[in-house]
């Protein structure tokens, strides 16, 4: 056993311990995220963007710039196979289905059974319009652990305005209890600006999430997808201090916030890395670059590139992304903005921006 269970907080120890009786591949590899973080592997969550049909228009929409290919190579569910089978090679244990909206693919079912949920846990990411009883069942029956349920805001029609999908917000209710009610683990999504950090409705949000028993995944807006330039959305430094705050109150988390034990700072590429529908490896959702190709070469070789990047290879304590205007200038809005996506990783950065030239 390699990691500290006095480490743990006890919510995660039991859901530890349940995964070990319920997926007891997927307990044998977490065991090793310690050791293998010790020795500069990545532990990475895949965020898989199997496809990019939605049923929805957000606002903020970050793949905008990925939909409508027609001539590229996509996954098949052999390809999804063969990407399960080398990340399981790797170590690496969580997939989340993501596009799109997962609940409108018409070939769902498939893509779990391909992936493997023995071997892997698995969260869907949702807007919630089709997530009802007797789909949350199914979810669970068929292997999905988790959904993660994109919430805007409490009030209805910011809600349903900010996803061009009026009588959105009533279904979202409608699938936290769904969820819960069928035993299908649940966590809220939402994004937030620096508009929204500091206001009532926030902790509002926060405490409906809390007296639901739900935890809170808050995503900070970047400028990027539909939001592309939009810098007055970004938080700063002392925004995302306040978070960590409500993270002392609340079951509040953003992707900085250390897990299993670990503290890694920015996940990219360490924790988290973006598969597009098209095969293209990217360090997070929101940095539109491609370290390589899964259909092209091995997905260990691709993450081994990405690990050489300072940026994604050593301990940033910040979101890049979310925050950091040098690096959005001079890497985002300087190297990928106005380009056919993702753009490739050495168009972006170069010799001096790698830990090992």
């Amino acid at each position: 056993m390699t990691y500290k269970k006095e480490a743990l907080k006890p919510t995660e120890n039991a859901k530890r311990d349940q995964l070990r009786l319920e997926k007891p591949r997927v307990y044998e590899k977490i065991l090793q995220f310690d050791e293998k973080t010790k020795r500069g592997e990545s532990i990475a969550i895949i965020q898989f963007q199997y496809n990019y049909r939605c049923n929805f228009k957000c606002d903020h929409c970050s793949i905008k710039g990925f939909q409508g290919k027609k001539d590229t190579r996509s996954f098949t569910l052999a390809d999804v196979k063969e990407l399960s089978r080398q990340a399981d090679e790797l170590g690496l244990a969580n997939i989340v289905i993501t596009g799109g909206e997962p609940l409108v693919f018409p070939d769902f079912d498939e893509l779990v059974a391909a992936i493997d949920p023995q071997k892997f846990y698995i969260t869907s990411d949702s807007n919630g319009w089709l997530l009802d009883d007797k789909k949350a069942k199914h979810l669970k029956a068929i292997g999905v652990d988790k959904i993660q349920l994109s919430l805007d805001s409490l009030n209805a029609k910011e809600h349903d305005d900010f996803r061009h999908a009026p009588g959105s917000f009533d279904r979202c209710m409608r699938a936290i209890d769904a969820c819960l009610d069928a035993g299908l683990s649940i966590i809220l999504s939402t994004v937030v600006t620096k508009q929204r950090i500091r206001t009532q409705e926030f902790i509002d949000y926060l405490e409906f999430a809390k007296s639901k028993g739900v935890g809170t995944f808050v995503t900070y807006a970047k400028p990027v997808g539909a939001w592309e330039g939009n810098y007055d959305a970004l938080v700063t430094p002392d925004d995302m201090a306040y978070m960590r705050e409500l993270e002392e109150r609340y079951a509040v988390f953003t992707h900085l916030t250390p897990s299993y034990g670990l503290d890694l700072g920015c996940i990219a590429v360490k924790r988290m890395i973006s598969i597009t529908q098209y095969g293209d490896v990217m360090p997070c959702p929101y940095m539109h670059l491609s370290l390589g190709n899964i259909f092209n070469e091995p997905l260990k070789d691709i993450i081994e590139r990405g690990m050489n990047i300072k940026f994604f290879g050593k301990h940033i304590n910040t979101c890049l992304m979310a925050e950091s205007r040098p690096f959005i200038d001079k890497y985002i809005a300087g190297r990928i903005y106005g380009k056919p996506l993702p753009v490739p990783w050495n168009e972006v950065f170069t010799k001096e921006d790698l830990i090992q030239p």
